[in-house]
C-alpha cells in the first residue's frame, strides 16, 4: 500500500522474482546487442522446473492437486516451495474453471474421509485456506466458485469438523483490510496546492511526463493475475475492465495530443506544441514508461497531425530527427526489436507497452499444447505462462520515481476522457490548415478558358459514371453549368449513393503496421506485434478486425498509378477519413488526406 512517491531505496524484493536493480533513468537504453546468456527469467523457470522433479516432465490433474495438498505439514507450514501451488492457482483456468478445481480438491476431501485419514483432511484444509488467502480476489469475483465453497463448507460442518470450517472461512474477504488492497496501493501528493490549467501551458515537460506516468501506472497496477488469466480464456479483453480502462487510457492519450496540437490557432504556436510533447516523449522514455510513450508518438503521428505542412515547417531538424528515432523505437519490425532490447536494458520501475507482451502471451499459449501423451498437463506450459505473467505483475511493486498532484491528476484525468470523434479530429486539422487547392481539378480539366463554366456535354462526361441524374444542372446560364452547380450536383450525388448502399465496398486485408495506427471507424489504437488489423487495399482505410464489418464510409478507390498499400507497409496513422470526403475532393483532386 505504498505512497506513489519517490523511488524506494531498498525495494522490497517480491517472492519467487528477481531482486529489481536500480533505476536507470537518465539518458536512452543502450542500441549494444543483448547478452547470449541466459536471462533471469530463464534462470528462474529452469530452477522451478528442477524443484518440481517428475512433475516437470508432465503429470495428471489429480497428481498435481495431490502435490499441492502435501506441500503443507501437520501444522499447515509449507514443508516444501510454494512454486507448485503458485502456478496451479494461478494457471489452472486454462485447463478446467475454478469451481471444477475446488470440486475435485472436495471429492479428494470426501475419499480421505471415507479412508479415515484426519490428516489428509486437516492438509486439504490448509490448501483451500492458502488459495483463499492468496487469492481471495477469484472467490469476491467468481460466482460459480463462491457456490461452491459454500457447498464444501456445509459439507465440512456437517461432518462436525470445527477447525477444518475455521480453516476454509471465506467471511474475512469482504472486511476492510481486504478490500483496501485493491484501493490503496499508491497516492498522491496533496502537498502541492496550486491552480492549474486546462491547456497545461504552465507544466513543464517533465512535469506533465511525470503525471502521466502516474495516471499509466494507476491503470496498469490495477491489472491482476486473473485479469491476465481470463485474456488468455476469452483472447480478448472484452469483459475485462481493468484492460479495457488501460487500453481506453492510451486512446484518449493519443487523441489529447492531437487536440491540443490543434487546439492553437496558428502555425507558429502548433509547432511549440508539438516541440513540447517531442520533449515529453523523451521524459516518458528516460522514465521507462514505453506504454504512455507509444500513446504520446501515435498521437503526433497521426494523419491529422502530420498532414499539418505549415506547421511541420516551424518545427526544427533536431525535433524530427527525435520523432524518427522515438518512431524506429517503437516500430513493430522484426517483432518490436528495438522495443524488447531497449526494455530488456531497463531495470527497477519500468511500464511495458502492455499490447505487445499480450500478445506474447497469447502465441505462447497457441504455441503449446494444454496436454502431453497420455492426457497429462503440459507443466511447462503452465510455468512458462507463469513465468511471463508474474513479470508483468511484479512491475506493479515498484512505486514510479516522481511525485504527483492531487488536482493536476484530477484535472488530466477529466481532459483525456474527453472524447472527440475521428470526424472532429479531422474536421478540426483541416479547419487550421485547409487542403491544397492548387492541384488540378477535375472541373479544371474541361473549364479550358478558365471562365468558371463547362458545357452541358463536358459535364455528360464528367457525370457518365454515374447511372442517373441527381437534379437538374444550368440553372444559371443556358447551355453553361457553373462550379457551384456541379459541386451541388456531386454533393447530392455523394449523399444519394450513400443511403442507397451504391459505393464501392471496402477490400480488406488483414495487415501488419509497423508504426503506431490508428482505427478510421472508431479512432482505437490498433494494438498488437503482428496483423494488428485491417487495411482496404483501394483506399486505404484502417480498422480494427470487429469494426471492418461496422464501417458505413464507401470505398473511394484511389487512380490506378497510385501505389496500394500492402501488408508490412508503414503507417503513421489512418490512411483516410472518407467521411470528410465530398465534391469538393472531387474538384480539387483530393483523394485523402495528405500525409507527412
Amino acid at each position: 500500500m505504498g505512497t506513489l512517491g519517490k523511488a524506494r531505496e531498498a525495494p522490497r524484493k517480491p517472492h519467487g522474482c528477481r531482486a529489481a536493480p536500480k533505476a536507470r533513468l537518465e539518458g536512452k537504453p543502450s542500441s549494444s546487442p543483448l547478452p547470449s546468456h541466459p536471462s533471469l527469467a530463464q534462470i528462474t523457470q529452469f530452477r522451478m522446473m528442477v524443484s518440481l522433479g517428475h512433475l516437470a516432465k508432465g503429470a495428471s490433474l489429480d497428481d498435481l492437486i495431490d502435490s499441492c495438498v502435501q506441500s503443507f505439514d501437520a501444522d499447515g507450514n509449507l514443508c516444501r516451495s510454494n512454486q507448485l501451488l503458485q502456478v496451479m492457482l494461478t494457471m489452472h483456468r486454462i485447463l478446467i474453471s475454478s469451481a471444477e478445481l475446488l470440486q475435485k480438491v472436495i471429492t479428494l476431501y470426501k475419499d480421505a474421509l471415507a479412508k479415515n485419514s484426519p490428516g489428509l483432511c486437516l492438509k486439504i484444509c490448509y490448501f483451500v485456506r492458502y488459495w483463499i488467502t492468496e487469492f481471495w480476489i477469484m472467490f469476491k469475483m467468481d460466482a460459480s466458485l463462491a457456490r461452491t465453497m459454500e457447498e464444501f463448507q456445509e459439507l465440512v460442518k456437517a461432518n462436525g469438523q470445527e477447525l477444518h470450517c475455521r480453516l476454509i472461512d471465506t467471511t474475512q474477504i469482504n472486511a476492510r483490510d481486504w478490500s483496501r488492497k485493491l484501493t490503496q496501493r499508491i497516492k498522491s501528493n496533496t502537498s502541492k496546492k496550486r491552480k492549474v490549467s486546462l491547456l497545461f501551458d504552465h507544466l513543464e515537460p517533465e512535469e506533465l511526463s511525470e503525471h502521466l506516468t502516474y495516471l499509466e501506472f494507476k491503470s496498469f497496477r490495477r491489472i491482476s493475475f486473473s485479469d491476465y488469466q481470463n485474456y488468455l480464456v476469452n483472447s480478448c479483453v472484452k469483459e475485462n475492465p481493468t484492460m479495457e480502462r488501460s487500453i481506453a487510457l492510451c486512446n484518449g492519450i493519443s487523441q489529447w495530443v492531437q487536440l491540443m496540437v490543434l487546439s492553437r490557432p496558428t502555425p507558429q504556436l502548433r509547432a511549440e506544441v508539438f516541440i513540447k510533447f517531442i520533449q515529453v516523449a523523451q521524459k516518458l522514455h528516460q522514465l521507462q514508461n514505453f506504454n504512455t510513450l507509444m500513446a504520446v508518438i501515435g498521437g503526433l503521428c497521426h494523419s491529422s497531425i502530420s498532414r499539418l505542412k505549415e506547421t511541420s515547417s516551424h518545427v526544427p531538424h533536431e525535433i524530427n530527427k527525435v520523432l524518427g528515432e522515438m518512431t524506429e523505437l517503437l516500430s513493430s519490425c522484426r517483432n518490436y526489436d528495438n522495443y524488447r532490447r531497449a526494455y530488456g536494458e531497463c531495470t527497477h520501475f519500468k511500464i511495458p507497452i502492455l499490447g505487445v507482451h499480450l500478445k506474447d502471451l497469447i502465441s505462447l499459449y497457441e504455441a503449446m499444447p494444454d496436454y502431453l501423451e497420455e492426457g497429462k498437463v503440459n507443466v511447462h506450459k503452465l510455468l512458462a505462462l507463469y513465468n511471463h505473467i508474474n513479470e508483468l505483475v511484479q512491475l506493479q511493486e515498484v512505486a514510479p520515481p516522481l511525485e504527483a498532484n492531487k488536482d493536476l491528476v484530477h484535472l488530466l484525468t477529466l481532459s483525456l476522457d474527453l472524447y472527440y470523434t475521428e470526424d472532429e479530429i479531422y474536421e478540426l486539422s483541416y479547419a487550421r490548415e485547409p487542403r491544397n487547392h492548387k492541384a488540378p481539378s477535375v472541373f479544371k480539366n474541361y473549364d479550358h478558358d478558365q471562365d468558371g463554366y463547362i458545357s452541358q456535354e463536358e459535364f455528360e462526361k464528367i457525370a457518365a459514371s454515374f447511372p442517373f441524374s441527381f437534379c437538374v444542372m444550368d440553372k444559371d446560364r443556358e447551355g453553361l453549368i457553373s462550379r457551384e452547380e456541379i459541386t451541388a450536383y456531386f454533393m447530392r450525388a455523394s449523399s444519394i449513393y450513400s443511403k442507397l448502399g451504391l459505393g464501392f465496398p471496402h477490400s480488406f486485408q488483414e495487415t501488419t503496421y509497423l508504426k503506431p495506427t490508428f482505427c478510421d471507424n472508431c479512432a482505437g489504437f490498433l494494438w498488437g506485434v503482428i496483423k494488428q488489423g485491417y487495411r482496404c487495399k483501394d483506399c486505404g482505410m484502417n480498422c480494427h478486425k470487429q469494426c471492418k464489418d461496422l464501417v458505413v464510409f464507401e470505398c473511394k478507390k484511389r487512380a490506378k498509378n497510385s501505389t496500394a498499400p500492402t501488408e508490412n507497409s508503414t503507417s503513421v496513422g489512418p490512411a483516410s477519413s472518407l467521411c470528410s470526403l465530398g465534391a469538393k475532393d472531387l474538384l480539387h483532386g483530393n483523394k485523402y488526406p495528405e500525409s507527412r
